[in-house]
């Protein structure tokens, strides 16, 4: 069997085997964890984010192969969860722009389009780290390349690349040492090779076209549901969705006349096919200025009154001129609760685990009332969607790269709505400098840290991506950590205990501390939150 060039139709037939083995590696991939915690969430990331981008490609009907990978790139770009998400869509957003203009790729091409992919992505952090997701793309473009030369067989090239990403995959402990001394390979470059091994399941013919989509129908079902959202006032009723094809589409002028409108708008695509989301109160006048500019096609108009009125509690559209607003990360009721009564407009629900997509934070954005955005995105592996939503957005957003419940509560309680925007973000970062965050998690394996044996069940301290301490007594794991992060007897300590520890077992772990460090100053508070017992903080 050969192979000597496919199209959009065949490009989405191997994405869906993709799409396919991902679902059935991604727990494996999510336990590729450095450290035994329950917060591995790469490949559940990676699957969603691929999973959008399948989406997004089923409902363009050309069968151009330039077309249909901008779709899947805009997918991907909307869907992205998580670090790994990003990477995973600017992947496809550099294969979508070397293949722009043709309507078929051969091996070359292929090579081409997974060149410009790594490059993009590597364009995308701003200290690209050996031994991730990145070398290994690069790994594989470079053999893809170096296989177009002897063949032009595309399956036989995929074969080649494959294996070259699968050896690249094993050095990967060998260039990050954090990855060998944890057992572990990078979870990210794992599911890349998963990614590409399932493009040749699909050219080899395992699995049947129906199977795959009515599997793509059944994930969408699974993993797909909305993340739970702060309540908002809508003023606008009807979601306007459609697509517009022409030439020559003003994207810019589009967004700018589309404001006056509605809210909630995207204008995102080419300049000869856009997609245009919009809700606003006169959805026939926002299609008929689109008219001007090429012709309209899945057009949906959604009357969202009808369809969320027992959970809307609507508000006044008196706030829309509010300088700054903020939109927040975290998990747990508790700290939900902190994070509006500090001042945080939109709390998104998400953290490890359940990391937002980049259009959840999109959304936030374009519903925050306000004309500057800060986003405290509360967890490293949010900073990079966080990063991506405020590029799409037609507001100021600028992102604080806060990476811990902590620093993001010490950004709120420094914001003050009197100053101008850039002060705010000043006055924040330094604040966030000053927070020194540890954690309480429980261990989901048997591992080892600085030769010591960790059980799987035993209590776990980190501090700064560092196991502190573990054992299998909660009240010496907390003492040992507190012990840790204090440096100075005046220091105070904030403590937000989990869902699975109850109020009396934190009071008399805080009572303990006190008589260890009478000098303290100690704060507890129920924050809710999933996987940590405990989320502790010094200032």
């Amino acid at each position: 069997m050969s192979i000597y060039s496919f199209d959009g139709a065949e490009f989405r037939t191997m994405l869906l085997g993709s799409l396919n083995l991902l679902a059935q590696y991604k727990d494996e991939i999510d336990r590729l964890n450095i450290f035994p915690v329950p917060d591995g969430d790469t490949g559940t990331n990676m699957h969603l984010t691929l999973l959008a981008a399948v989406n997004e490609a089923q409902q363009e009907k050309s069968t151009r192969i330039d077309t249909v990978s901008l779709a899947v790139a805009r997918g991907a770009l909307m869907g992205a969860r998580g670090n790994s998400g990003v990477l995973l869509s600017q992947l496809f957003r550099g294969f979508a722009t070397a293949l722009e203009g043709q309507h078929k790729a051969n091996a070359t091409d292929l090579a081409r389009g997974f060149t410009e992919a790594y490059k993009t992505a590597y364009r995308t952090v701003s200290n690209p780290v050996p031994g991730t997701i990145l070398t290994v793309a690069q790994k594989t473009a470079e053999a893809m390349q170096e296989a177009c030369r002897r063949s032009q067989d595309v399956l036989r090239v995929l074969v080649v690349s494959l294996k070259a990403a699968q050896e690249s995959l094993k050095e990967t402990p060998e260039l990050l040492p954090v990855l060998k001394e944890s057992g572990v390979v990078d979870a990210g470059a794992k599911g890349f090779c998963v990614i590409l091994e399932g493009i040749l399941h699909s050219l080899k013919g395992p699995e049947e076209l129906d199977l795959l989509l009515n599997v793509v129908s059944r994930q969408k079902e699974d993993y797909l549901g909305p993340l739970p959202e702060s309540k908002q006032a809508i003023t606008y009723k009807y979601c306007t969705e459609f697509i517009v094809k022409g030439k020559n589409i003003p994207l810019e002028k589009i967004q700018q006349e589309l404001n006056n409108y509605g809210d909630c708008l995207m204008v995102v695509g080419d300049d000869a096919q856009a997609k245009v989301h919009l809700h606003s109160n006169h959805p026939g006048l926002v299609m008929e200025y689109c008219l001007n500019f090429g012709t309209l096609s899945n057009i949906h108009i959604t009357n969202m009154d009808e369809q969320h009125r027992e959970r809307i509690n609507p508000e006044t559209k008196d706030q829309l001129d509010k300088e700054i607003g903020i939109i927040s990360v975290s998990m747990g009721e508790g700290i939900k609760a902190i994070m509006e009564s500090l001042g945080a407009d939109v709390v998104i629900t998400g953290g490890q685990t359940m990391n937002p997509k980049t259009e959840d934070i999109v959304k936030a954005i374009q519903n925050t009332p306000a004309k500057n955005i800060i986003i405290l995105p509360n967890n490293k592996n949010i900073i990079l969607t966080a990063e991506q939503a405020a590029r799409i957005s037609s507001k100021q957003v600028a992102v604080v790269s806060t990476k811990s419940i902590p620093e993001g509560i010490a950004a709120l309680m420094n914001f003050n709505p009197e100053q101008e925007f850039s002060k705010n973000i000043e006055q924040m970062v330094t604040a966030i400098n000053n927070i020194i965050t540890g954690e309480i998690t429980t261990a989901v394996r048997n591992s080892s840290y600085d030769g010591n044996p960790i059980n799987s069940g035993d209590f776990i301290a980190l501090a700064k991506d560092t196991i502190i301490a573990a054992g299998n007594s909660l009240q010496e794991t907390f003492k040992l950590l507190i012990s840790h992060l204090v440096t100075a007897p005046e220091s105070l300590v904030t403590c937000y205990y989990g869902q699975d520890i109850d109020q009396k077992t934190a009071e008399n772990l805080i009572e303990q501390t006190v008589q260890l460090y009478p000098d303290l100053e100690i704060e507890l508070h129920s924050g809710g939150q999933p996987v940590y017992h405990f989320i502790i903080s010094v200032e």
